[in-house]
């Protein structure tokens, strides 16, 4: 478990040694955000003096990803550092080559070696069918309700399904006459035929070209 506050000394002390001219105003106790999900740090400046925020996700992160956004923030309180600029980019450089750390503008979960909370938190999971490729989002919206009025970059169709891998009831059902319908337990695709098949008789059989279980509903 990382302690913020004495790594914050360990992160000043390094940046020092190498002369990048870090504030000497800043909050010795680092805030914690229990909500970021996918911004890991923050440094926001408070009449003369800066303060450091960082997401609770790091509390358990390897340590060299919490001293590497806390070296980020720190570079944020040099003179001309609020943004990403050149000026930031070069001290994060010499960060960087002294120390190892990997400070960019933005770093992935997987580079920091925490859980993607975008992925973990999201209650809905869409997924192309042509090329396969998948987003999530958190709330219901016009997407998740109409799945089949958008299409992928690829052009393929959309589907929609839940976290838990449960099928979402979303678009009204099309009447269909089909006199059998097969539902598949994952995506939520239906499958209809007009004739009976060893498929509609034993739908626990196979499974959907998602690998998903088929249900018999019609």
């Amino acid at each position: 478990m990382n302690d913020f506050d004495v790594l914050l000394v360990k992160v000043k002390r390094e940046a020092k040694k190498i002369g990048i001219p870090i504030s000497d105003n800043i909050d010795s106790r680092i805030a914690v955000n229990t909500r970021a999900k996918t911004r890991y740090g923050r440094c926001t400046k408070k009449g003369n003096s800066f303060v450091i925020e960082l997401s609770s996700i790091l509390i358990d992160a390897p340590e060299i990803s919490c001293r590497q956004t806390i070296a980020h923030e720190l570079i944020h309180t040099c003179p001309g550092c609020m943004d990403h600029g050149d000026r930031f980019r070069y001290y994060a450089s010499k960060m960087n080559n002294a120390y190892g750390y990997n400070i960019s503008r933005t770093n992935s979960a997987e580079e920091m070696g925490v859980p993607d909370r975008r992925k973990t938190d999201a209650k809905f999971i869409i997924t192309c069918r042509k090329c396969g490729s998948s987003f999530t989002r958190t709330k219901r919206s016009a997407l998740i309700d109409s799945p089949s009025k958008y299409r992928c970059k690829c052009g393929g169709e959309l589907y929609v399904r839940t976290n838990t891998n449960e099928p979402v009831q979303s678009e009204a059902p099309a009447v269909s006459s089909a006199n059998y319908i097969l539902l598949c337990l994952k995506c939520g695709r239906k499958i209809q035929r007009q004739r009976m098949s060893a498929a509609i008789k034993n739908p626990s059989a196979y499974r959907c070209s998602c690998g998903g279980m088929l249900k018999r509903i019609r």
